[in-house]
């Protein structure tokens, strides 16, 4: 098969070209990205002979649709400002596409893909994208679900925490930032609470969880968690949903007086010789100094925690993983949590095993079993444990 990255030479995009490039049913990889170079930096780690690079102009749509005709899959790695754009190439192309961003801005293409013959797998990541698999999977076992947390973040080993934050950054520290404003939407006691950005650090919603070999984590409310509930239709039966961020200890009281201070504000600051905001300054201040050096490995920890009723019994199901920065390809754990199985999904497109045309979703259209031994067959080790309750 014949697979196009777009941004391919980013963090995530050279994760998911290392992983194409070492699987024996891919022909050819397409890497397109403005900046080329950075392909070198994992081209000792696989067989260069099969990927070719292209320039890529994510706003010109006749350099998509030239691209798309290339391949017969797509995955699209790009900035979440191009989703649209890109999507629209696969209609006009009749060339599928799986990326890593929420659903949302897309919905309303379902009909054209769909008249289009063409499969629109977004939300195919890490923090959307295995957990929605395993929402599915709940879903299909329980007769009646009434409680779905999700909790997902990444984070240094605790001999790279040599900063106040006790983080650094594994992807875009603009996304990080942005990810401190993002309202939440939570069920707690069967009442919707709706949670602003500029509240998520506030005591009465952040909690800890416990979590395997690392021990206390703090958990933030991060995103619309009734969404998927919805869209899963059990939303009736729900007395309990919410989707948080993992972080060390403390990340709450670090952001939470700097938002009330108006540090995260857009607002240019008034004074300064050039328009300059609170929220910019931070992204270039901070993101440099928290960087990870080459020796130092990033995690990722991932748990879901389902409950409700099985069989005539009451019962808890809690799925966990924990990825590891691979110190010899360098590839970060974060970048493997979304890049695998982004290929993973492209790949069982290709191959005719999602036949599902239109916008999809890895809750319902990501065939369970394939996709979980797919991650074990990358390192990625979905570990369950289910007690019945009283």
């Amino acid at each position: 098969m014949r697979v196009l990255v777009l941004g391919g030479c980013g963090i995530q995009g050279k994760t998911a070209v290392y992983d194409l490039a070492r699987t024996t049913a891919v022909g050819r990889v397409i890497c397109a990205d403005v900046n080329l170079e950075k392909i070198k930096e994992i081209s000792g780690f696989i067989d260069m002979s099969k990927v070719s690079t292209e320039s890529l102009d994510a706003g010109d749509s006749e350099s998509l649709d030239r691209l798309f005709r290339q391949a017969d899959v797509v995955i699209d790695l790009l900035p979440r400002q191009f989703l649209e754009s890109v999507c629209q190439a696969a209609i006009r192309t009749g060339v599928s596409v799986v990326n890593t961003n929420y659903a949302y801005p897309i919905a309303h293409l379902d009909e054209e893909a769909r008249s289009a013959g063409v499969a629109i797998m977004p939300e195919c990541g890490l923090d959307p994208g295995i957990d929605l698999v395993l929402y599915g999977e709940a879903y299909r076992r329980f007769d009646e679900l009434n409680v779905i947390n999700s909790y997902c973040g990444g984070f240094p080993e605790r001999g790279a925490c040599d900063n106040p934050l006790n983080y650094k950054v594994s992807w875009v520290f603009e996304g990080v930032l942005a990810s401190t404003k993002r309202d939440s939407r939570v069920v707690r006691e069967g009442a919707v609470i709706d949670i602003p950005g500029a509240r998520q650090h506030d005591l009465e919603y952040i909690h800890t969880v416990e979590f395997p070999a690392l021990g206390t984590l703090e958990a933030i409310p991060n995103g619309n968690a009734v969404f998927f509930t919805d869209a899963l239709g059990v939303t009736e039966t729900i007395r309990e949903t919410g989707r948080y961020s993992l972080r060390w200890p403390g990340w709450s009281a670090f952001w939470r007086p700097l938002k009330q201070l108006g540090f995260l504000s857009e607002d240019p600051v008034a004074g300064l010789p050039c328009p300059v905001s609170p929220y910019q300054m931070m992204d270039k201040l901070l993101g440099p100094q928290l960087q990870y050096q080459r020796s130092e490995k990033d995690l990722v920890a991932m748990l879901n925690v389902f409950e409700g009723k099985k069989g005539g019994r009451r019962v808890r199901l809690a799925s966990r993983l924990l990825i590891e920065r691979d110190l010899e390809t360098g590839l970060m754990a974060m970048a493997q949590g979304v890049g695998y199985p982004a290929s993973i999904a492209a790949q069982m497109i290709a191959r005719g095993e999602i036949k599902g045309k239109g916008v999809l979703s890895p809750m319902k259209h990501i065939p369970y079993p394939a996709f979980i031994d797919a991650l074990r067959s990358h390192g990625i080790i979905v570990e369950e444990e289910e007690i019945t309750l009283p």
